[in-house]
């Protein structure tokens, strides 16, 4: 199965390049590192929106973790859909790590090696062992972040970074960030921390995952956030000093 979204996720890589060069004009002129960095993100927020909307689905509108319509404990609970999704993210993120690795530091630096570490060991273990899987989710529904970021990205790279889709993409990021990744974190944690008899019967090695993983990844969501809370306070500046 990994295999198969391994394959995946390089027919989408090179899907991205034939898209843009039929609907952007000025693709064909990028140079190759920045073609090479332009599919990569197009691939990444494909990746993105659809373990968005399947973990939204499977924490919201299934009843897989509600807590009253199973009799197994919430950190035991698996589908087939999880697993197809848990199989597909980590495809990803290891075809990304792999090109980051390659092409290191271009695609990005240390921080980008740890998260892609960090987040493949915890889906991972979650596979093999079918448990935590409600806190996976989690923080793969924190990827819904990333179209905006690759948006901003796209934009600066077409020469559109004045442009008022960049400041609104710019004020979403914000509020995106700050609702999946500040805030959904802060619930993360209390749901931890209100279900930790259960959360304590997961297996050592996995156990010991959960408390370091989520507190490294939002130590790196709030700097992150710091950049970003910058920037959009320099794109609103230069906005409101054009009128």
């Amino acid at each position: 199965m990994l295999l198969s979204f391994l394959i995946s996720s390089i027919k989408v890589y090179r899907l991205t390049g034939y898209i843009s060069l039929l609907c952007f004009k000025g693709y064909g002129k990028l140079s190759s590192g920045v073609k090479v960095e332009w599919n990569n993100r197009g691939f990444s927020t494909f990746h993105a929106l659809i373990v968005a909307f399947v973990s939204l689905y499977l924490l919201l509108l299934s009843d897989e973790f509600d807590e009253k319509s199973h009799g197994d404990l919430i950190i035991n609970r698996t589908s087939t859909l999880s697993d197809t999704l848990l199989g597909f993210s980590l495809g990803y993120f290891l075809s990304d790590l792999a090109m980051i690795l390659w092409l290191f530091p271009a695609l990005g630096g240390l921080e980008y090696v740890l998260h892609h570490g960090l987040s493949m060991s915890s889906i991972l273990l979650s596979l093999i062992s079918g448990q935590a899987r409600i806190y996976i989710l989690m923080v793969l529904f924190s990827e819904s972040t990333t179209p905006f970021v690759n948006l901003r990205w796209y934009l600066d790279v077409a020469g559109q970074k004045n442009s008022k889709l960049y400041t609104y993409n710019g004020v979403a990021l914000f509020l995106g960030w700050l609702v999946a990744r500040i805030f959904l974190f802060i619930y993360f944690f209390a749901h931890m921390f209100s279900h930790f008899d259960q959360v304590k019967k997961i297996f050592p090695f996995g156990f010991y995952n959960l408390l370091v993983v989520p507190p490294v990844l939002a130590i790196m969501n709030v700097f992150w956030f710091w950049k970003i809370v910058r920037g959009l306070l320099k794109t609103l500046s230069k906005a409101r000093h054009k009128h």
